[in-house]
């Protein structure tokens, strides 16, 4: 448990009367400085067991009827303390999340930015690397499709890389086989990623096997060839590299060592580009500029 937890369960528990012992010395006087002890304590009980709450044995039971208005009273009189320790406790999951995301991405760099079967738009040997995991039915990905488009037109150096991943319907699947073959072929993917993004309604295999047909593609081959073990090869590897990387949505986008779920924009993309380009991170501190 973090050690913000930790000091919120502490004022809670009090609170509600959970407490069976007194987190301050017998005989203590209970103002606002015993208030202040009992978190400074918790605190450093946690740090000095690895953040399980370890009650020296000096401290007695203390009547929760006598502590709880006083608690009462000081969080009453300081009302943004539980929401400093909110945001605190937000920020420091959120710093745990990007750090286990730095270390599963480095883990499975081959399979995010260099699996021979994905789908790569842009500069093959582009100096920054773009990742987009996507579902044919997504909405947001959907609105995403211009910021992709717009960066393939203005930047010549990036790199994109698609990887099918397709979560949210039957159609979706059907669609994301269709496009493994259609990837494999030697038409333009992109045309038909353009197609299936821009149709009307949900996206169907009936949808998905016109845009392919209108690239010259059989339909009749394509639909025997969806259901064969190399297309689900494709999309199992997808998922096995969301299920690695804690990826449960579209679109993610991965670039550097950042997971960045859901749409943000082109300026949002542009800016982690830059960043990228210029101190090798997708964020970077002033002083690495």
């Amino acid at each position: 448990m973090p050690r913000l937890t930790l000091v919120l369960a502490v004022l809670v528990g009090v609170l509600a009367g959970g407490l069976a012992v007194a987190l301050v010395p017998r005989g203590s006087s209970t103002d606002e400085a015993a208030v202040r002890a009992i978190v400074s304590q918790a605190m450093a009980d946690s740090a000095a067991a690895s953040e399980e709450i370890v009650l020296p044995p000096t401290l007695a039971a203390l009547d929760p009827a006598e502590l709880n208005p006083l608690i009462e009273q000081y969080l009453m009189a300081n009302p943004r303390l539980l929401e400093r320790m909110s945001n605190a406790l937000n920020a420091e999951i959120e710093t745990e999340r990007k750090t286990a995301a730095r270390l599963a991405i480095a883990e499975h760099s081959e399979a995010i930015f260099n699996d021979p079967d994905a789908i790569v738009l842009g500069n093959p040997n582009g100096d920054v690397t773009l990742v987009e995991m996507f579902d044919y039915n997504c909405g947001y990905c959907r609105q995403s499709l211009p910021d992709i488009a717009t960066l393939l037109a203005d930047d010549p150096n990036l790199r994109i890389v698609l990887k099918e991943f397709p979560i949210l319907s039957q159609g979706s699947v059907d669609a994301a086989q269709i496009g493994v073959l259609v990837s494999q072929a030697d038409v333009d993917y992109w045309a038909y990623h353009q197609a299936l993004f821009t149709s009307r309604g949900q996206v169907t295999k009936e949808i998905a096997l016109r845009a392919a047909a209108d690239l010259g593609l059989s339909a009749a081959t394509l639909e025997t060839g969806m259901k064969s073990e190399p297309v689900s090869s494709v999309l199992e590897k997808s998922f096995q590299l969301a299920d690695a990387l804690q990826i449960s949505g579209t679109p993610t986008f991965i670039i550097g060592d950042e997971i960045i779920p859901g749409a943000i924009g082109l300026e949002g993309l542009k800016k982690r580009i830059a960043n990228m380009r210029a101190c090798g991170s997708s964020t970077c501190d002033q002083a690495s500029l």
